[in-house]
């Protein structure tokens, strides 16, 4: 039976020879034999080889770099995912933030087309008045309206006040209203509307023609079945006048073409004389609307005097 020494016989030589292990499997059976000596067994059990403590260490050593590797992919995973997190959260912030610069830059490029071209139109004649086109005209001429609005031909069309042009038509005595307009590329239109007479007086430089509105705005002939107004002092503010042309504007148009004269002393007592030589008794301007539609009906029967002064009651002389 061999020694336990591991410097010397037969395990030794079987050790260097590479069949440690058959050998050391029957010794550890021959230690562990019942009856054995306990000495015996304890140091067969304590003892490694050289052989077999260098494997031991090789795989200790290949263990731990296989846990520090292990360690190290799991630490470089978790940076990855924290890293790639952030990016991608990062992404919708910047894509966001790339979209509001592109706007604020297309926005800018915008405006300074717009100024450059507000620039360029209104200080050239690329879009200049070469034609000065009116409408609206009855009585008043052309050249009249021209030389009042007083707008030089080759103004830039940005350069002109549409407002003061129109302000100055209006200083027409028979133009009731005026409007300017832009038509692009070279046009600028004015259109009037004309005052129409309603009534006339006489004064003694001739007669003078009266609109809706009580303004005098002509010294000419009046034109045919134009009644005659009797009033003290016919103005857009005068009560009488007012009540007067108010008369008038609610007749019919049958009923205005037989009225030869009016006469307005006062808001309460207007009377009406036809052409035919038949008097109207209007009284106030009360329920005005009601009064012209029963004088229509009353005009058909035969008499001399009209009374429609209390519309519930009109009567026929």
């Amino acid at each position: 039976m061999t020694g336990p020494d591991p410097d010397g016989g037969p395990e030794g030589t079987a050790a260097e020879s590479g069949q440690t292990e058959p050998t050391a499997e029957p010794t550890e059976s021959t230690e562990t034999t019942p009856g054995g000596p306990p000495a015996l067994a304890a140091a067969s059990a304590d003892y490694e080889g050289p052989r077999r403590r260098a494997r031991r260490e090789r795989e200790e050593r290949r263990a731990a770099r296989d846990r520090a590797m292990a360690i190290e992919q799991a630490r470089r995973e978790a940076k990855r995912r924290v890293v790639g997190g952030a990016a991608e959260s990062s992404k919708p912030v910047a894509s966001g933030a790339l979209r509001g610069v592109k706007v604020l830059v297309w926005t800018a490029l915008a405006s300074v087309l717009a100024v450059a071209l507000g620039l360029v139109l209104y200080f050239t004649p690329i879009m200049s008045a070469r034609n000065v086109v009116v409408s609206g005209l009855a009585v008043v001429t052309q050249e009249e309206v021209l030389a009042t609005a007083a707008v030089p031909r080759g103004t830039p069309l940005l350069q002109i006040n549409t407002d003061t042009v129109a302000e100055r038509v209006a200083t027409i005595r028979r133009i009731a209203s005026a409007r300017v307009q832009r038509e692009y590329p070279s046009t600028l239109r004015i259109t009037v509307i004309e005052r129409v007479p309603v009534v006339v007086k006489d004064y003694p430089d001739g007669p003078h023609l009266f609109d809706k509105d009580g303004v005098d705005f002509a010294t000419a002939p009046p034109p045919p079945s134009l009644p005659y107004l009797d009033a003290d002092n016919p103005s857009p503010s005068d009560p009488a006048t007012r009540a007067a042309l108010d008369v008038m504007q609610a007749l019919p148009p049958d009923v205005v073409v037989q009225v030869g004269r009016i006469a307005a002393p006062s808001v309460a007592s207007i009377t009406l004389t036809l052409t035919d030589g038949r008097v109207v008794v209007w009284g106030t301007t009360d329920h005005t609307d009601e009064k012209a539609m029963k004088l229509a009906a009353l005009l058909t029967q035969p008499g001399h005097t009209y009374d429609v002064s209390s519309p519930d009651l009109p009567t026929v002389k």
